[in-house]
């Protein structure tokens, strides 16, 4: 269906892609996985026609094509769903699907057409998509399905699925994966790239692997392994469940009290009490939607809370800015790097101070900046996360998300934080870089740090967590010991099954 000879691709000095080769057959689901900034997302965007190769040429079905836009991939029935999504909230699912491909003359959309032949389509793989619902309606899973949608209606016979499960819960990957696996029946053709070899494993036919830019093995699902793929991914052995001894959780440094947040329609957050101690992890998993980003974003000062408390080393700090928490020690990794935490047009450094830049010595006299010290601020955070490529000059938009996320990491990290709010620490982050990162967050732990998680990955959450909460259209459903229940058991409560 697809292959890609000898592509290489250059940014100013970066090599991206140096002589990779891929080859997909049609009707099958291929793996692409690989560190951050490895060159998968390079090579797929090339594929449709984001980037242009610098050399090397692209087959489809056997012949040499030229793709220099989407709208020649598409042509060429090459779709792609990315990691963020590209709707619009205050449109329809059908507008959304139709915008740019639609239905009748140019004054006469025949939008009742479309919503027609989209909801064929939804029943056709069984979708379950309401082509007249609103996208700011929807939860996540169904909005990633209108994206499926939307390049099916297009006409494509090959989808490139960027990291297409970073935000669903075990339940909906699980529908997901049926809904990949019916399309693969009717002839489809499916790339992922993905960082989770859990499903990799569980869903591809063959995997590619890709390290510093080049392709660097192809092999059959069926004859590898989790272990085996780790270790061509990073090029050495990975932990892929970080080993931390007990807590010894001292003093309460944070405690909810009846915390009620409102939202939309109905409050997001109601009435939810805990506490979170001095060397202990408190995760918190839920399926997404049912409070836990609205809750983080009030403690975080980035909203108000309507009702009830919250208490940090004792005193009330309800409703504080986010600048005010800032200074009392309180850290947060952000749920949405783009929107919360960075500023992607601006630099590696400029954006390794946003929180603080107002502080001495960073700030200097008569509203300067003290380049010198951001300069080393920035440099050591590039340094001690493994940002790559390592150029503070370059703008954060340059970087792939796991290395986005690192920076972000690493900023927080550098403050020393007595509270840490944590919201999916390894979204769209590679297997070397979480097994970083978690060690990280235990080593923070250690150092008497308290620690507030949120994580729509089950996995994590309890490899990492002490204690876990279970959160449930707004409220704390229970508290259990990650230790000795199962991810079947806490899956059940998320979703309020038997």
């Amino acid at each position: 269906m697809l292959e890609l000879r000898n592509i290489t691709k250059t940014f100013g000095s970066v090599t991206a892609n140096n002589d990779v080769s891929i080859k997909v057959e049609k009707g099958t689901i291929h793996a692409i996985v690989g560190e951050n900034g490895a060159g998968k997302s390079t090579i797929m965007r090339i594929a449709y026609g984001f980037y242009k190769a610098d050399s090397g040429e692209i087959l489809v079905d056997g012949k040499v094509v030229s793709i220099k836009n989407p709208h020649d991939a598409i042509a060429l029935g090459i779709g792609m769903v990315h990691q963020h999504f590209m709707l619009v909230d205050t449109m329809t699912a059908a507008e959304n699907i139709v915008l740019g491909a639609e239905t009748g003359s140019a004054g006469n959309l025949d939008l009742d057409k479309a919503n027609r032949d989209i909801l064929a389509l939804s029943n056709e793989l069984r979708l379950g998509v309401d082509p007249r619902a609103y996208i700011e309606n929807m939860s996540v899973g169904q909005q990633q399905r209108v994206e499926l949608l939307k390049a099916l209606y297009r006409n494509a016979e090959l989808l490139i699925l960027d990291e297409p499960t970073a935000v669903l819960s075990p339940q909906e990957v699980e529908e997901f994966f049926s809904i990949l696996r019916r399309m693969r029946e009717q002839g489809k053709t499916i790339i992922i790239i993905t960082h989770k070899l859990d499903e990799v494993l569980a869903i591809s036919d063959e995997v590619t692997v890709m390290r510093d830019g080049k392709s660097v093995g192809n092999v059959k699902t069926s004859e590898t392994t989790a272990k085996d793929l780790a270790r061509m991914i990073v090029g050495r052995d990975v932990l892929l469940r970080v080993d931390k001894t007990d807590a010894e959780p001292k003093n309460v440094v944070l405690e909810v009290k009846n915390l009620v947040v409102s939202g939309k329609t109905v409050n997001s957050v109601n009435g939810v009490s805990f506490a979170v101690r001095a060397g202990e992890i408190v995760g918190i998993a839920g399926i997404e939607g049912n409070g836990q980003t609205e809750l983080i974003e009030a403690l975080s000062g980035l909203i108000k809370s309507s009702g009830g408390s919250v208490e940090f080393d004792g005193k009330d700090i309800t409703n504080r800015t986010a600048r005010e928490l800032k200074e009392l020690g309180i850290g947060h990794i952000p749920e949405d790097r783009h929107k919360r935490g960075l500023l992607l047009h601006c630099d590696l450094g400029e954006n390794s101070i946003l929180g603080v830049h107002y502080r001495q010595p960073i700030a200097a006299a008569a509203g300067f900046m003290n380049t010198g010290v951001i300069s080393k601020r920035v440099n050591e955070i590039i340094q001690r996360f493994d940002v790559r490529p390592p150029n503070a000059d370059l703008p954060a938009k340059a970087l792939s998300g796991g290395n986005q996320q690192k920076l972000i990491i690493g900023r927080e990290f550098e403050l020393n934080p007595k509270l840490l709010l944590v919201s999916q620490p390894t979204r769209g982050v590679d297997i070397g870089a979480i097994e970083f990162i978690h060690r990280k967050l235990i080593e923070l732990r250690d150092a008497g740090s308290a620690v507030l998680l949120v994580s729509a990955e089950l996995e994590e959450v309890t490899a990492l967590a002490d204690r876990l909460l279970v959160i449930r259209e707004g409220k704390i459903a229970g508290e259990v010991d990650p230790k000795v229940t199962s991810v079947e058991e806490i899956g059940l409560m998320m979703t309020g099954g038997d």
